[in-house]
């Protein structure tokens, strides 16, 4: 029964952000012709940014890594966790370590990440946005 419990508990709050933004959609709303003229018309009806592909992907890449540095934030907070409720016992004490020790090479690593990617994609928009 618990696990019931949880499961819908879980399964709600994956559920209630998508049915908080639900709007009504009409024919009119979907735009599945490109209507326009040009490209970027055309786009825009349809859903599609018109942003360049570059600012996309470092779009993605920050979202990316901000969820992998929450997840490290949680591998810290958890050995904390344990090593605060191991009442001194050593093995306890070493996993919170190992744990804490983890995750803050994790965020090392990730900071490092972002920076190398930050680097590459504003010099990717600075090669293709000057003119020759």
């Amino acid at each position: 029964m618990k696990k019931l419990i949880v499961s819908v508990m879980l399964l709600s709050l994956l559920v209630l952000p998508l049915t908080a933004g639900a709007a009504e959609l009409t024919a009119d709303d979907l735009g599945l012709g490109l209507g326009g003229t040009t490209a970027g018309e055309g786009a825009g009806e349809i859903g599609l940014g018109d942003q360049d592909i570059m600012t996309s992907i470092n779009s993605i890449i920050r979202v990316i890594l901000s969820f992998l540095g929450i997840l490290a934030v949680i591998i810290i907070l958890w050995g904390g966790f344990i090593w605060m409720t191991a009442m001194g016992d050593e093995t306890k004490v070493d996993k919170a370590k190992t744990l804490i020790i983890a995750g803050i090479v994790g965020i090392v690593i990730i900071l490092s990440a972002y920076a190398i990617a930050e680097f590459v994609i504003s010099s990717g928009l600075e090669a293709t946005s000057s003119t020759i």
